[in-house]
């Protein structure tokens, strides 16, 4: 037969549904949607400005299950790893409110292999499951509201399957380029000339109205921010990475950055090449972009060793904190390009104040 690609029952629902459907008859079920984005509302887990699908149990004129979402064909007796991304808004009990099941193909047996037990609130968080059938099977995302006075939103995006158990999967080792921040500060350490310090951190940040409630990699893992409590205005934290290697042609980077607070300042990203005096700007965000994660693309070239810098800047506030999270150096020229959002902003001269 032909061999079965693991990618195709994947989807980050950019373009469509991929290769998921719904069942009509249990009514409106997911819509593909698409935020519009603004401060107080969060974006999909992909970019921050893209598309996911969102099952509205508000909707439903009963309770019960309400949405379900195949997905494609699964060849059976492979071993496999589905991860995927959710987030729960509006629930006031969580457990039970988005569930996994295996749908087998000879439409008797459905067996429920996940489902949420507690969720912080609208945030993205990441689960995983390995599971393995004789016969050929289907994934199915299930939405559900016990009562109709307890009914909210139910998100999901980034859907991947890969062979082998989710465990096997991450003994494997990161990608050399990448950073989640999980375990360290990877190639970062912090520059001490703006006296401002970066943070390595889980959860929400302590000031309420500011900062993320959770990282983008899982929504339970760590992330690197300043606490705009410990900085006055204007003050700088510098995270630096160690020498990296130099090539010809064009490289790319990638990584997810959250500006929210009334008061954020600046974050730049600069290059600095070994015998250079200058540091190059490449980058820059000035005031609040968004409640979700963002993803930020940078191009650049260096033929000679050299640095990248984070550089953020303490706003007016002290809801002003700033976090970066999943950095990611990639050879050969940016597949996408990045999406503009224009910010709030404050004046180009917040740049020019030295602690």
């Amino acid at each position: 037969g032909i061999p079965f690609n693991p990618a195709e029952a994947g989807c980050n629902f950019e373009e469509d549904l991929c290769n998921f459907y719904q069942d009509h008859k249990d009514g409106p079920g997911w819509s593909r949607v698409k935020v519009k984005r603004n401060v107080y509302r969060a974006g999909d887990h992909t970019t921050g400005f893209g598309y996911y699908v969102l099952a509205n149990t508000k909707f439903t004129s009963q309770p019960g299950y309400i949405g379900r979402l195949y997905g494609p064909t699964l060849p059976g007796n492979l071993q496999f790893c589905l991860r995927f991304y959710y987030a729960l808004y509006g629930f006031f009990k969580m457990s039970g409110t988005l569930a996994v099941y295996i749908f087998e193909e000879n439409h008797v047996v459905q067996e429920k292999i996940w489902s949420v037990l507690d969720s912080p609130k609208g945030v993205w968080t990441q689960a995983e499951i390995s599971f393995k059938k004789p016969m050929p099977c289907k994934v199915v995302f299930v939405s559900w509201c016990k009562s109709f006075w307890d009914c909210g939103l139910v998100a999901l995006d980034d859907i991947s399957l890969s062979l082998g158990s989710c465990q096997a999967a991450d003994l494997m080792l990161p990608n050399p380029g990448e950073c989640t921040f999980e375990k360290d500060e990877c190639v970062f350490t912090q520059q001490k000339r703006g006296r401002g310090s970066w943070h390595r951190r889980r959860g929400p940040t302590p000031t309420s109205y500011t900062g993320p409630k959770g990282d983008h990699t899982t929504g339970v893992g760590y992330y690197m921010y300043i606490e705009a409590s410990d900085m006055v205005y204007g003050q700088r934290a510098y995270l630096v990475s160690r020498s990296l290697r130099g090539t010809s042609g064009k490289q790319c980077l990638t990584f997810f950055y959250h500006m929210y607070g009334a008061g954020t300042g600046l974050l730049s990203v600069y290059l600095k090449r070994e015998g250079d005096e200058e540091e190059i700007p490449l980058w820059r965000r000035t005031g609040e972009q968004s409640i979700s994660w963002l993803r930020g693309l940078i191009e650049y070239e260096s033929d000679r060793n050299y640095q990248i810098i984070f550089e953020a800047i303490r706003g007016v506030s002290m809801r002003s904190d700033t976090a970066i999270d999943d950095i990611l150096f990639q050879a050969g020229p940016c597949l996408e390009v990045e999406e503009i959002q224009f910010s709030s902003g404050y004046p180009d001269s917040l740049n020019e104040i030295e602690y």
